[in-house]
C-alpha cells in the first residue's frame, strides 16, 4: 500500500485531470465583457473589475466578438501547467484572439 501511495505522490503533479486553478479574470476596459463557461457560469465582467474563479484543467472559456447574443469563439483553454493565482488581462486576451481570428 505504501509503494501505490508514494507513487501517487509522485505522479499527481503530472495528472492534468480535475486539477483546479484558482485564477482572477481581470477586465481593465471600460466595456462589459461577457464571456461563457460551460458547466461553471456565464459571467458579464463588469468594465475595469476583477472576478475570481477557480477552473478545471482543460476547461474552455468563450467569448462573444459580437456582443452578447453573437457567435461564441473559443477564448482560451485552461491549461494544467498555469500557476494558481494568477492574473489573466481579459480584455487583452481578446484583442489577440480577435485578430488571431481576423475579426475586427
Amino acid at each position: 500500500m505504501k509503494k501505490i501511495t508514494i507513487l501517487f505522490l509522485v505522479l499527481a503533479p503530472f495528472l492534468s485531470f480535475g486539477q483546479n486553478i484558482p485564477m482572477t479574470f481581470h477586465n481593465g476596459s471600460f466595456f462589459s465583457i461577457y464571456i461563457s463557461i460551460p458547466g461553471v457560469m456565464n459571467p458579464n465582467l463588469l468594465p475595469k473589475s476583477n472576478s475570481g474563479v477557480s477552473l478545471d484543467a482543460g476547461q474552455v472559456v468563450y467569448f462573444f466578438p459580437n456582443g452578447k447574443n453573437g457567435k461564441k469563439e473559443i477564448l482560451f483553454t485552461v491549461n494544467s501547467s498555469w500557476k494558481r493565482d494568477t492574473i489573466l488581462q481579459i480584455d487583452e486576451i481578446i484583442k489577440v484572439r480577435k485578430k488571431a481570428l481576423k475579426i475586427k
